[in-house]
């Protein structure tokens, strides 16, 4: 406990310094570090396959926990992106003069120390160094066990770089990968202002039970695409199509697609494609009935109660006939976790009431739900999906990893 103890105060006095290092330091460091992650790729994809030897192919988090010389060019190029959006800190947000000639402004600061709890996904090293660093926070990373080698590997380009440029390392520390380092982060209270869990279900109620420090929870995705009556089926297909099999592993991908009863003749084709993906559906009696000798035998299976609700991480998906959009927005609501939700309609009249009773972080009409995540919002990076509804929901990025604090100035005034 001395010894993490230590790593907290490292980290809380490197945090408080960050916040006054120039722009221009911190955006050649954001680069620096993007060349040094492309170039010493061979290295950490050497390491990431020690991790890799240790998982079980078949385990939903595999391919999450991979790396790819392509995905490492990827978390590069999000780190650019990161290195030319506005500095977030130092924005005033409001401004007023008092009776009494008070000059009152409201500016945004940083947090301070984030901590960061999360599971088999090494590019969420690079990515909370890049938002942490960028808006002037220091950062405490306590990865999972599962990522060990390959978080190693890449704190060492992370602090390498930073060394270099006469930047105090501990201004993003890695913790150890044990129980004891979960603990004693989420009890950290002295040295952390905020911690974010990042990976499954159980990790997320863990953390938020658990710590006594503010928790932003980054839930789970048990994704919805309803397809309503009017739906468009040139549109549909590839909606679903995408949404389930672009990558089955992340929390945007689609779960369960909803569709209304008075276009179950069309289920088939909008199923078609997942025939390729080898999609195993759980499909409720109605739709069952509808994919019987149109679908792959092998692959179609009768819904449970357990089948809706689930985050499946992989290449299955439920379907739920309804039959109407009220009995859709219900179903979503019992078992949606407020992370991403689709309507594919033509009817105006269903969009706007799908986008205004949907209590979620992300409502999509007409679009596949993979477009929740920063990058694609044009965040550059993200450093999670919140699903909560204070500070910050959806997409989280370097606007939300900033408070605010007043400034107050007058000339001698007393109350």
């Amino acid at each position: 406990m001395e010894l993490l103890n230590s790593l907290f105060e490292s980290a809380r006095k490197a945090g408080a310094s960050s916040k006054l290092l120039e722009s221009e330091l911190i955006n050649k460091v954001l680069l620096e570090v993007a060349d040094a992650a492309e170039r010493h790729a061979s290295v950490i994809l050497i390491e990431n396959q020690k991790d890799l030897d240790r998982m079980d192919p078949e385990n939903p988090k595999y391919d999450r926990l991979k790396l790819t010389a392509e995905r490492i060019n990827g978390i590069a190029s999000d780190m650019r992106n990161v290195a030319t959006l506005p500095f977030p800190q130092g924005r005033l947000l409001d401004s007023y003069v008092r009776p009494n000639g008070m000059r009152i402004s409201k500016i945004t600061v940083p947090f301070g120390v984030i901590g960061i709890i999360y599971e088999a996904r090494p590019n969420v090293t690079f990515d909370v160094f890049s938002l942490c660093f960028k808006s002037g926070n220091g950062c405490v990373l306590k990865g999972g066990s599962d990522a060990h080698y390959s978080n190693i590997a890449i704190m060492e380009v992370i602090h390498g770089i930073l060394l270099d440029n006469g930047i105090d390392p501990n201004v993003c520390t890695l913790l150890p990968d044990d129980r004891e380092a979960t603990n004693a982060l989420m009890h950290a209270r002295e040295y952390v202002d905020m911690i974010i869990p990042r990976g499954s279900k159980a990790l997320i109620d863990f953390v938020r039970e658990n710590a006594r420090i503010p928790v932003i929870e980054t839930g789970a995705g048990v994704c919805h695409t309803y397809f309503d009556k009017s739906g468009d089926i040139a549109k549909g297909v590839p909606i679903i199509y995408n949404s389930k099999t672009r990558r089955v592993s992340v929390c945007n991908s689609l779960d369960c697609m909803i569709i209304h009863s008075e276009r179950l003749g069309d289920l088939p084709v909008l199923t078609e494609k997942l025939k390729a993906s080898n999609v195993l559906i759980y499909a409720d009696e109605k739709a069952l009935k509808a994919l019987s000798g149109k679908y792959p035998e092998e692959l179609l299976k009768q819904a449970s109660d357990e089948s809706f609700g689930t985050e499946f991480l992989d290449y299955i998906m439920a379907i739920k006939t309804v039959d109407s959009l009220e009995e859709a927005l219900v179903h979503i609501e019992h078992f949606g976790s407020k992370h991403s939700e689709c309507i594919v309609s033509e009817d105006k009249e269903a969009i706007e009431l799908f986008k205004k009773t949907v209590d979620a972080a992300c409502v999509y009409a007409n679009v596949s739900t993979a477009f929740t995540d920063g990058g694609e919002f044009g965040f550059g990076a993200e450093i999670g999906i919140s699903t909560q509804k204070l500070h910050a929901r959806g997409p989280m990025a370097l606007a939300e990893l900033c408070s605010y604090k007043w400034i107050i100035e007058g000339e001698g005034q007393i109350r």
